[in-house]
């Protein structure tokens, strides 16, 4: 039996069928010429040959009396690779509308508890002789940068590359190419478990909670500083965003288990001369694109808030290569601004002043100051809550680092590479962008029946940038 950190646990704890918090990325690829007829039923034949699995992979969520009640990892001795690796097909013509559709249907499903919490599905037939490949993970297992490093190491940068492994026979917290088959890892968990695990795990359990309290005291201590920095300034300055303080906004409200996914690239060199021209990151114009997109989605359905809309940005605190490490930072996106130009420098100082009361402190200190950040989603859980109170903020924005080169999966060429988050009760829509080769790839996942035509955002974000762009030659 192996312990699951709180912070793993508590994405277990908030899910339930209308909140389901897994991840998960829609992969595309160019068939390699060289392909035969049935390219992706032989590959499909071939995963589901092996049980090889890594000990990450082969485990589930278990609370038993050993780990007092709390979530815990157990190795699952009857794990069927045929059910968590599926083949489907899109109907003719294949368009990447049908496609959407099906993931966006895919993602809306909770993973099965009683199972490793993981799926990959290989999805033909669509148009331009192409393939997709939807795959998702529970977020207790991994966060969005764990999973972006893994998934390198099951591609290629060779298109001559073959035969490497997937995923789930990877090891994310090695450097390996090949894991131990689940065989052995069964092997490992039994001989574990025979020497009193049970009593062990409970010890340990206690200790980790009685020693995480007296190493977290200092830590929240400076946490409290950065806090109490941190709403001074927000009284001094507008656009220091703070806890509680974003506007009530049509995405802040209760949702359900449909999702809706639409997803597009653009060129990093766009985004990147307008950085350059505005003295501004990447990732500071992403969120101006957004920002820009969002005002217009709103006031398209005469929703827009008086008040600025405000975004909780997720911040990596390192990988140990499984699990979660990430903090989070609050961010106004100057929704309330017409001028683009105005607005991306309103989006620069607030995203800046909240980086700062981060700078230089000990991460156990920053994880505690993300969680006076995230103190709103837990009060999601109760029915109807979300609706009532002043939200936290009022969307999540996610930008992940990705391969710089293009990748390949059995020759095939991967053409795209598109994130799927975790839109949570009182937070309806969420965007996460990856970079990956020559692009920035946003994918955008938003409950069913609150965010109504997702897919104008995708034609908003591009007249954003468009805007951006327009402003940014005005100043050279």
């Amino acid at each position: 039996m192996g312990a699951m950190s709180f912070r793993d646990s508590m994405f277990l704890l908030a899910e339930s069928r209308e909140r389901p918090t897994h991840v998960g990325s829609l992969l595309l690829f160019d068939r390699p010429e060289d392909a035969g007829p049935d390219f992706l039923g032989d590959l499909h034949r071939r995963l589901v040959s092996s049980n090889e699995v890594a000990p990450t992979f082969a485990r589930r969520a278990v609370r038993t009396v050993g780990t007092l009640g709390q979530w815990g990892w157990e190795t699952d001795p009857d794990l069927d690779i045929e059910y968590h690796v599926r083949l489907s097909a899109l109907p003719r013509p294949g368009r990447i509308r049908e496609l959407l559709e099906l993931v966006s249907r895919l993602h809306g499903t909770l993973l099965d508890r009683h199972r490793p919490l993981w799926e990959f599905h290989l999805i033909e037939g669509v148009e331009g002789d192409r393939f997709a490949i939807y795959q998702k993970v529970h977020h207790a297992m991994m966060d969005g940068v764990t999973g972006i490093k893994h998934l390198q190491k099951t591609l290629a940068t060779d298109p001559e590359t073959r035969n490497l492994p997937p995923f789930w026979q990877v090891d994310p917290r090695s450097r390996r190419k090949k894991a131990p088959s689940t065989e052995v890892a069964r092997s490992e968990q039994g001989a574990l478990e025979r020497v009193g695990a049970a009593v062990t795990d409970g010890i340990n359990a206690v200790s980790s909670v009685v020693t995480g309290t007296v190493r977290t005291a200092g830590s929240a201590i400076e946490a409290g500083t950065a806090l109490g920095s941190a709403v001074y300034d927000g009284l001094a300055h507008r656009d220091t965003a703070l806890p509680f303080e974003a506007p009530h906004s049509m995405f802040n409200v209760p949702i359900t288990g449909a999702r809706r996914f639409a997803a597009e690239s653009w060129p990093i060199k766009r985004i990147q001369r307008v950085r350059e021209r505005t003295g501004s990151t990447v990732n500071e114009i992403v969120l101006a694109m957004c920002s820009g997109a969002l005002r217009r989605y709103m006031l398209e359905l005469d929703a827009l808030p008086e008040r600025p809309l405000v975004a909780a940005l997720p911040v990596s605190l390192g990988t140990t290569g499984e699990g979660n490490q990430l903090g989070a930072i609050l961010v106004t996106l100057a929704t309330d601004e017409p001028d683009a130009a105005t607005r991306l420098e309103r989006i620069k100082a607030s995203g800046r002043a909240a980086k700062g009361h981060l700078d230089h402190r000990d991460p156990m200190a920053v994880a505690a100051l993300s969680l006076a950040v995230a103190a709103p989603l837990p009060l999601g859980t109760v029915p109807g809550l979300s609706s009532l109170l002043n939200p936290g903020f009022n969307l999540i924005i996610s930008n992940v680092p990705g391969p710089k080169a293009p990748l390949y999966f059995e020759g095939a060429k991967m053409s795209g590479m598109y994130p799927l988050s975790v839109p949570l009760d009182g937070q309806a829509l969420n965007m996460t962008v990856f970079s990956y080769a020559d692009n920035m790839e946003f994918g955008l996942t938003g409950d069913r029946r609150s965010v109504p035509r997702l897919q104008r955002l995708l034609g908003f974000l591009e007249e954003s940038l468009v805007e951006l762009e327009e402003a940014a030659d005005a100043q050279a």
